[in-house]
């Protein structure tokens, strides 16, 4: 017995000896894929954050455009560009590189119930891997009075 317990001692023995530096190899194997899912993740997290940013810009330069564009004295196209911009500034000044706000379209002709406006965000995000692009719209009918033509 004693013979059996001692050729399986010396067997695990030399299992082990094959096993050394074994840890310290996958180490090295692993620790890179860790560091990439990490980056990964940040710059995941930093686009989506930018492009969030960009949708709230979009929309609070719309809603702008859809409460001054039915006055025709007021400069509605300047006001909606300029409230884009300052969300920009507001949320994320130096996150956003390059962004554009083009002044916003019309469609449908003024005083008709299809008419709408849209604001365009347009943005560069840095990452490790390269620039990604934002581009971010906000579209909506024109707050007016349309009266009901079946009314009498």
């Amino acid at each position: 017995m004693r013979e059996r317990s001692g050729g399986t001692q010396r067997r695990r023995d030399v299992d082990r000896e094959h096993e050394r530096g074994v840890s310290a190899i996958e180490f090295v194997l692993l620790t890179p894929l860790l560091f990439f899912l990490i980056f990964a993740t940040v710059q995941f997290a930093l686009y989506f954050f930018a492009r969030h940013v960009a949708i709230a810009a979009a929309q609070e330069g719309d809603r702008v455009a859809r409460q001054e564009a039915a006055h025709p004295n007021e400069n509605w196209s300047a006001d909606a560009t300029q409230k884009a911009r300052d969300w920009i500034n507001q949320l994320a000044p130096s996150l956003l590189d390059k962004s554009q706000v083009p002044p916003p379209l019309e469609s449908g002709a003024p005083g008709a119930a299809t008419w709408t406006v849209s604001v365009t965000v347009t943005a560069t995000v840095h990452s490790l891997w390269g620039d990604m692009n934002v581009t971010e719209t906000s579209a909506g009918p024109v707050e007016q009075f349309v009266p009901d033509p079946t009314a009498n």
